[in-house]
């Protein structure tokens, strides 16, 4: 048996390591919460983070639709145009023609650049197969005519040539859409290609620019 200042040392040991156990204790149901916490919120911002980034591609999908879907700046269009295959002149109703009845045998329209007028009724076949037809006048700066050369010989469904009669240095014609621009660094010139060139207009996709008329 023990003395009494034994036992009150064991005992008050004793108490010191209760004490430190429920320090400890109480220090883990701390750490868990501030670990559920941080992890809560680091859910709830990559959550908010998912969905703003989702969000703002939503967004950006809404506006290049819009911009696919809205006209090129100063371009005029025309509905309801013919599409019977004659072997006679047609007279169209814009110049350069931009749709109508036309020759059964299109112009090759492969990038193909033409330093000749061609044939008015070839040319509207080749829009009607989706392409592009860019034409210049006698008023066209040669560095433009250049320019233009070098784009249509890497686009494909796109001819050019030169088109005496246009009011405009440069324009640009689908089936039913026409754009006329200044000079080749008119920015709607692209624009005009790429939303153009085998576009929604076109009465017949997908259909050859190869094995037509070359001249």
């Amino acid at each position: 048996m023990g003395s009494p200042g034994a036992k009150a040392k064991r005992e008050a040991r004793r108490a010191k390591i209760e004490e430190l156990r429920r320090a400890e204790r109480a220090r883990e149901r701390r750490n868990r919460i501030i670990t559920i916490s941080a992890s809560a919120v680091i859910v709830i911002g990559a959550a908010g983070t998912g969905w703003y980034l989702i969000d703002r591609n939503e967004q950006k999908q809404q506006a290049r639709t819009q911009a696919a879907s809205a006209p090129v700046k100063g371009e005029k269009s025309w509905k309801g145009l013919g599409r019977n295959h004659v072997t006679k002149p047609v007279g169209y109703k814009m110049s350069p023609p931009a749709g109508g009845d036309h020759n059964p045998t299109w112009m090759n329209c492969a990038g193909n650049v033409y330093d000749k007028e061609i044939g008015k009724t070839n040319a509207v076949h080749s829009l009607e197969h989706g392409a592009v037809w860019i034409t210049y006048n006698d008023k066209t700066a040669e560095r433009d005519v250049s320019t233009l050369e070098e784009k249509v010989q890497k686009t494909p469904y796109t001819l050019m040539s030169p088109y005496v009669g246009q009011s405009s240095p440069i324009t640009l014609t689908a089936w039913g859409r026409q754009l006329e621009v200044e000079s080749a660094s008119d920015p709607r010139v692209q624009q005009f290609l790429t939303k153009y060139v085998q576009g929604k207009q076109t009465p017949e996709p997908g259909a050859t620019c190869t094995g037509g008329q070359m001249a």
